[in-house]
């Protein structure tokens, strides 16, 4: 027997029946996505490591660490697995022009791949669902896609997901704030952790969002950003929140609240919840308003988050608001092999005018005993049992027998002609239920 391949660590394969809770979020998504006037944009899963190397920042976590990079072993080409998608979106705008008759409301969905250590929450294959806003500058879009983030949570029921909030100026501004910082914390230097003095000259913003116990007494003296903003960065700021207090939604400033990706400019936000222990960012994101020119593209501002999709289920199957598994409507029982072509056309009609049907399939001895039949039929969690004998083919018949309580569409065993099946098929979706 051959060697047992199996899936690399931390990728997961998504199988039946939770693939449905899958669909049905991304089903949420576009449809919320829709009315708010975002258009679906997919890029490839493999991109130039140059672009996130220039993207994101030379000195993050993301490119020093965790980036699946690899040559071409037919030109030498450098290339990454997108370990996110903004970057890609924003090159996507750039090589096709996207930008020419005006700003754009594009959304994404898909995988992302990070070298990490796999626990609830942080896989090494991981998926996002992402809204990105181009050529937008004014504070009305940073609420706009803040808003679109919170309307999801109501719509998918979601309960204790809080908002947080800060602004990351402009980059003179971070300037400013940086040299003041380096200048603190090497005043401290015997309490910084390893990590930290790695970062003290390449990324000190980013030792603010320390999760050390023993460096938050520090970190909470540190010279916060928000006391280095000019007057139109404050303006920027404030106008958010008041839009935000315009609709009631409710925020927190968290002054150390950065990102792991250097694009990021004024505005920043994450929606966090302490349900998921460690793994507490849902989404998250902020204005980028230098990366389309950073990777080449004409200047333009532009906005968007990212939300991570397993810990959105987590949270879902935490909350108990994931959908049942979905059933068929109905099982079809054959007990002649012979009658087959009649069968199935009869199901391809039920299926046609919308019926979901599982047909009992056969084996080795044919199609089994009706008892065995009647046992799949009622595992299946089918509301309706279709019985092909030979004496309700004969009379053009088929026998529609109810299996569940509240299968009102026909809620006795009847015998319905095969030749209307397409007429009588509404009655089967009667006691569906709602999607």
């Amino acid at each position: 027997m051959a060697e047992k391949i199996s899936a690399v660590k931390g990728m997961n394969d998504i199988l039946a029946p939770d693939s449905a809770q899958w669909e049905w979020l991304e089903a949420k998504v576009r449809a919320l996505m829709g009315r708010y006037a975002y258009r679906n944009v997919r890029t490839p899963i493999v991109e130039p490591t140059g672009l996130f190397v220039r993207g994101l920042g030379e000195v993050t976590d993301i490119v020093e660490k965790e980036m699946y990079s690899f040559e071409d072993r037919l030109n030498g080409e450098a290339l990454t697995l997108r370990p996110e998608n903004t970057a890609g979106v924003v090159r996507a705008a750039i090589e096709h022009n996207l930008l020419y008759d005006g700003p754009k409301r594009l959304f994404y969905s898909g995988p992302m791949f990070r070298h990490e250590r796999p626990q609830r929450g942080r896989y090494r294959q991981f998926h996002q669902i992402g809204a990105e806003a181009l050529g937008f500058s004014g504070p009305d879009v940073d609420a706009e896609v803040i808003l679109l983030a919170a309307d999801l949570w109501a719509e998918l029921g979601l309960k204790g997901v809080e908002l947080e909030i800060n602004s990351l100026g402009q980059p003179a501004e971070r300037l400013a704030h940086r040299q003041a910082l380096i200048a603190y914390l090497q005043a401290h230097e015997s309490q910084l952790d390893e990590d930290a003095r790695r970062r003290l000259h390449s990324n000190p913003l980013r030792i603010l969002d320390t999760k050390n116990p023993a460096m938050q007494e520090l970190v909470n003296g540190a010279p916060r950003l928000m006391d280095y903003l000019g007057e139109a960065s404050l303006a920027h700021f404030n106008g958010l929140r008041a839009l935000l207090d315009a609709h009631g939604v409710a925020y927190r400033i968290n002054p150390r609240l950065v990102r792991g990706m250097d694009y990021y400019n004024l505005s920043v936000f994450e929606f966090v919840t302490t349900q998921l222990g460690s793994q507490g960012t849902v989404c998250a994101g902020g204005r980028y308003d230098g990366l389309i020119a950073q990777i080449g593209g004409k200047p333009a501002p532009a906005v968007g988050w990212a939300m991570g999709v397993e810990r959105i289920l987590e949270l879902l199957k935490e909350q108990n608001l994931l959908p049942a598994a979905p059933v068929p409507d109905a099982y079809a029982i054959v007990l002649d092999g012979d009658s087959a072509p009649k069968i199935m056309q009869t199901l391809r009609r039920l299926r046609q005018a919308g019926v979901s049907v599982q047909m009992h399939a056969s084996g080795p001895d044919g199609y089994g005993s009706i008892k065995s039949q009647f046992k799949k039929a009622d595992a299946s969690g089918a509301r309706y049992a279709l019985i092909f004998g030979a004496d309700e083919l004969a009379a053009g018949n088929v026998a529609v027998k109810p299996l569940r309580a509240g299968a009102t569409g026909v809620p006795e065993q009847t015998l319905l002609p095969l030749d209307d099946a397409s007429l009588w098929a509404a009655r089967l979706l009667d006691s569906a239920p709602a999607a």
